[in-house]
């Protein structure tokens, strides 16, 4: 049978029927309702609206939509808990980013820069903290070792580093991370003796856009005053106070006008510069407030000053033996007039005045009724939340006090402080660390961080509100800290040479895992801001590098 002809117009021919497309009612929407749209999305989904489209990908990044969610999960839960808003019984989901009573706390700066501040990176930087994701890099800034060793401060985007090698050097860990500025610890007089640094400190309570304050106490007793100027990328010596027969300055702090030291004599005292300038000009000889004689400080100790509007609050913390039950904390206020009168000198401590505690097994061997042997392993809660160790470093931001041990922990300690009295709240013991806590450092926000001796364990604690309270564990996933864990973050083309055996592969696996075995950490330093955790390692070799863990 022959093939049949068509017959009929060609171009009458039925094509293929295309199958019908769902209605696209999203696209029809205004970008005022899609954004409202959006706004009910968790963070997850609304990251994957950013790649449907490029009109999806600029709503998705609207300021807006990121500046609600970073305040309804990193401010408001904090604001619902002040006495004021708590007192007036006001719902927490009424605390809207853009109610009138709501409240930004330390976040407020972010508002005030307006369109300047970017709310997505704000929320990823925050969210990185609380998950311990960062990426690592290391900047050597010594060959050999120092005697004694390197000390090191962090403000903002620079880290200033002092030794009797090398003088005062600033850097810059931003992007570039380079050196910026150094100056030798020479004495005019003689050139040919350099001064010995044994304390560093710097001035952070006031924010210079083109230069930095640094303070540094030496071997001899004296001190001296710098300048860093940013944009000249040079040091200048402001003034330099003679020595001292009282020793070497062991802690100092600096908060312009102010200067507080301590000496090796246990001597505090506290000064005042008559002239301020923001520029490399030569300070006058500060006047003397006020100076006191201790004969309990203990080191490590740590130095703090407060300035309020009526009131200058110097402080000193420092470590306080016990009889037979192992170490506590002490802490000493001066407080002062704005014109240096001294309106009272206060001590604390975290035992009860009065009081000595005996050694918990002194007193079952010396007990008359029959021990409980039950549960030999299980502490008692006051055993647990007492050091019995020296603490190996001391750190105070008002309100918080946190101290480390050798045995794996961290003590917290809450601080309170009125006209009416000061007291130190009982300490509680922080538990994490695998190893021994060589440093600990408290910073805004009630968020510390500590690192362990090796170096290879970094812990991010939220201290505000307690360690062991709901809102503490929900802001670190439920955990009373959050262990730092690197990532490295490889580039396009790594990402397609790095096979297994290669040297792009062997690379990333050294970063990634982060072998720092040959590493330890230098007198347990450790600073971080708003966006990295640095540490001073010091390699087997005696070389010396700043690691930076950048959570941004």
């Amino acid at each position: 049978m022959g093939k049949r002809h068509f017959v009929g117009n060609l171009g009458e021919r039925n094509l293929k029927r295309q199958r019908r497309s769902k209605s696209d009612r999203l696209s029809i929407l205004s970008d005022e309702l899609l954004l409202r749209t959006l706004s009910f999305l968790p963070i997850p989904t609304l990251t994957i609206c950013e790649r449907l489209s490029r009109r999806f990908r600029t709503v998705a990044r609207d300021s807006q939509l990121w500046k609600s969610a970073y305040y309804n999960r990193f401010v408001r839960p904090r604001a619902a808990r002040i006495p004021g808003i708590r007192d007036q019984e006001v719902p927490a989901a009424s605390l809207l980013f853009s109610s009138r009573i709501s409240k930004w706390l330390e976040d407020e700066h972010l508002v005030r820069q307006g369109r300047q501040t970017n709310w997505k990176r704000q929320y990823k930087l925050r969210h990185n903290w609380s998950r311990g994701s960062c990426a690592v890099s290391e900047l050597e800034i010594a060959q050999h070792p120092s005697v004694p060793g390197m000390l090191v401060r962090l403000h903002e985007d620079v880290a200033v580093t002092v030794d009797t090698t090398h003088g005062i050097r600033a850097w810059n860990i931003k992007d570039d991370q380079r050196l910026l500025a150094t100056l030798q610890l020479n004495v005019e007089q003689d050139p040919d003796y350099i001064r010995t640094p044994t304390s560093l400190a710097l001035d952070d309570s006031r924010k210079i856009t083109s230069g930095l304050r640094i303070s540094i106490g030496f071997l001899d007793g004296a001190f001296g005053t710098y300048m860093l100027q940013k944009e000249d990328q040079t040091i200048y010596c402001q003034h330099i106070h003679s020595c001292s027969i009282n020793g070497m300055i062991s802690a100092i702090a600096y908060a312009s006008p102010y200067l507080l030291t301590m000496t090796d004599a246990q001597l505090l005292s506290l000064y005042c510069f008559s002239s301020e300038s923001t520029n490399s000009s030569i300070l006058d000889p500060p006047r003397l407030l006020s100076s006191l004689k201790s004969h309990t400080t203990w080191p490590p100790l740590s130095l703090a000053i407060r300035v309020t509007s009526v009131s200058i609050i110097a402080s000193v913390v420092y470590s306080l033996p016990t009889y037979l039950s192992g170490w506590s904390v002490g802490l000493q206020e001066l407080r002062l007039t704005s014109d240096g009168s001294i309106v009272q000198s206060r001590l604390a401590s975290a035992t009860d005045q009065g009081f000595t505690p005996l050694n918990l097994t002194t007193l079952r061997s010396s007990s008359i009724g029959p021990i409980n042997e039950t549960s030999p392993g299980i502490r008692s809660e006051a055993e647990m939340n007492f050091p019995s160790t020296k603490p190996t470093s001391l750190s105070y931001s008002h309100p918080y006090l946190l101290a480390s041990h050798t045995d794996n922990t961290l003590t917290l300690y809450l601080v309170s402080s009125n006209e009416e009295h000061l007291i130190i709240g009982p300490g509680s013991r922080l538990w994490g660390h695998t190893s021994s806590v060589s440093g600990a450092h408290v910073g805004g926000r009630g968020k510390a961080v500590s690192v362990s001796l090796r170096g290879d364990e970094i812990r991010v604690w939220e201290l505000e509100g307690g360690v062991s309270s709901r809102s503490s564990k929900q802001r670190t996933g439920g955990q009373s800290s959050v262990q730092v864990r690197p990532e490295y973050k490889a580039s396009q083309d790594e990402r397609t040479m790095s096979h297994p055996g290669t040297r792009s592969h062997i690379a990333q696996q050294e970063i990634a895992n982060l072998n720092v075995n040959d590493l330890a950490v230098t007198k347990g330093w450790v600073g971080f801001d708003e966006e990295k955790v640095v540490v001073l390692r010091e390699k087997s070799q005696g070389s010396q590098a700043l690691v930076m863990y950048d959570f941004s």
